[in-house]
């Protein structure tokens, strides 16, 4: 594990304030596209058309309503949309329901709800012991028109020209341009603040500390963080005072991973591209999703804090891929139980399978929020044992995944106490078999997925894998308290 000094100071910053990197470590996060999670008053019927790409309804007492149902799941912990006034207006690419067309940093989105209710949502999640994690934009703002048109007057605080950097396409070959240049610079364009000028980042680190403090912040998710140069984030998570996580879209682990040295944790798209290579068709291979972990180990100055994920509002869900539930199961059981902070995407745990955006941003509550659903019962489960196992082994959370066994299309991998073994044959490919050595376990062991105990003998696992559904095994005698298979 690469180590950084600049990472271990960024860690303490914010110890005396709010909630920090060591203690979101443990967490799993839900994330929510505000106004399409769900409606206040238990409404579940009125329609949401995602190629209209407008206002559908959904509000943070929506959420309150609701945290029940994402509590089931084991999460403790939600990130919502970005907080901020939008542009008004309805353009060519739809409307700001999204939250990433700011263009007032000191005013709410009322279309969410009042400052009241916001706070009310916090008080509520601190009150079950869970955290609210908001996304913030410091990139841009949103402006409904062609980039000559921009009137920057409009835009509060930055309102005047001289905040920007000048409208250009960027080149993604070029680094300095990929932070200077616009966005987008036609149809609905995205003015780039000049967050290299004292000023304009001085502004920001003030208008942050208050963000956190008027609303019980406990974290932050920043946007478009490659289009900003690295220096402006280490002054901005300090005035935070909380764990900040940031969106790097690139794979490349020697790209993503230094951005750790600038804010506790990133977006884990290192992974991300293998997992998805993996696991969307029976003909990926195990080793793609081994290199991409190996990558991120030997990169990444501390896994532990990277946001592991399989679905978000900017990529397609998994299910528009395939639609075999086996690899589903199977992708979501790397995703909360490998290394990092593990991140559903709202929507998931009912299969929901819209492609690129805007037909992944669906509306939640038209599914009716069964609980009985096989994702969301998988994702229960697979979350209890790892919150179980975090409180019950000091170094669990810390402690790196390590590939016990793997063919082409099965894996065995150990965090732990915990082995998750998994395959890509799909519902349809028969059994899939495995000897998994090396376990330490000694006795009988629990899949704590189907609640079925298999006994081990000298270390070693014979797995045999049904229908091509993931197992999660655990000691039966370790798991009493745990509140998983209680037949044991």
């Amino acid at each position: 594990m690469r180590k950084s000094g600049l990472l271990s100071a960024l860690a303490y910053l914010s110890t005396a304030r709010a909630a920090t990197p060591e203690e979101w470590r443990a967490r799993s996060i839900y994330q929510i596209i505000t106004d399409r999670f769900a409606r206040p008053g238990g409404d579940i019927s009125s329609p949401c058309n995602t190629k209209d790409q407008v206002y559908c309804g959904g509000t943070y007492q929506g959420i309150i309503d609701r945290l029940d149902y994402i509590q089931g799941m084991g999460i403790d912990s939600i990130w919502i949309s970005p907080i901020t006034a939008q542009i008004a207006e309805n353009t060519p690419s739809g409307s700001s329901y999204h939250g990433y067309w700011q263009s007032n940093l000191y005013e709410l989105n009322s279309l969410f709800g009042s400052a009241e209710e916001l706070n009310a949502l916090a008080a509520e999640l601190h009150a079950r012991n869970m955290y609210l994690m908001v996304d913030v934009v410091v990139n841009h703002n949103g402006w409904a028109g062609e980039a000559s048109s921009v009137d920057y007057s409009q835009f509060v605080p930055f309102n005047s020209k001289d905040q920007y950097n000048e409208p250009c396409d960027i080149d993604y070959d070029d680094q300095s341009s990929i932070e200077d240049c616009w966005l987008v610079t036609t149809g609905t364009s995205l003015p780039d603040l000049k967050t290299s000028d004292p000023g304009v980042a001085e502004v920001f680190n003030s208008w942050i500390t208050g963000l956190v403090s008027n609303y019980s912040v406990d974290g932050l998710r920043i946007d478009t963080v490659k289009h900003v140069e690295k220096e402006f984030f280490p002054a901005f998570v300090e005035a935070a005072g909380v764990y900040s996580i940031g969106e790097i879209l690139d794979g490349d682990p020697a790209y993503t991973c230094p951005y750790q040295d600038y804010m506790p944790g990133v977006l884990n798209y290192p992974v991300y591209y293998p997992l998805l290579e993996t696991f969307q068709a029976t003909t990926g291979s195990m080793g793609r999703l081994i290199e991409g972990m190996n990558g991120v180990s030997q990169a990444c100055a501390d896994p532990s804090l990277l946001g592991t994920f399989s679905e978000n509002h900017d990529t397609p869900r998994f299910a528009s891929y395939t639609d075999d539930i086996a690899l589903a199961q199977n992708v979501l059981a790397f995703n909360v139980l490998a290394d990092g902070i593990p991140i559903i995407y709202a929507g998931q745990e009912q299969h929901y399978s819209g492609g690129n955006d805007p037909d992944n941003r669906e509306a939640v509550w038209l599914s009716g929020f069964p609980t009985d659903a096989p994702l969301y019962q998988l994702i229960a489960s697979a979350n209890k044992l790892r919150t179980f196992a975090a409180a019950n082994e000091p170094e669990y959370i810390t402690t790196l995944t390590s590939v016990l066994s793997n063919d082409e299309h099965t894996v065995a991998m150990k965090k732990g106490n915990v082995v998750t073994v998994l395959t890509n044959v799909g519902a349809n490919g028969g059994d899939a078999s495995i000897t998994v050595e090396g376990t330490g376990y000694t006795g009988e062991v629990m899949d704590v997925i189907s609640c079925e105990p298999q006994a081990v003998e000298g270390g070693n696992l014979a797995v045999t894998l049904s229908g091509g559904a993931p197992k999660v095994f655990y000691p039966v005698e370790a798991l009493a308290g745990s509140g998983l298979c209680e037949t044991t």
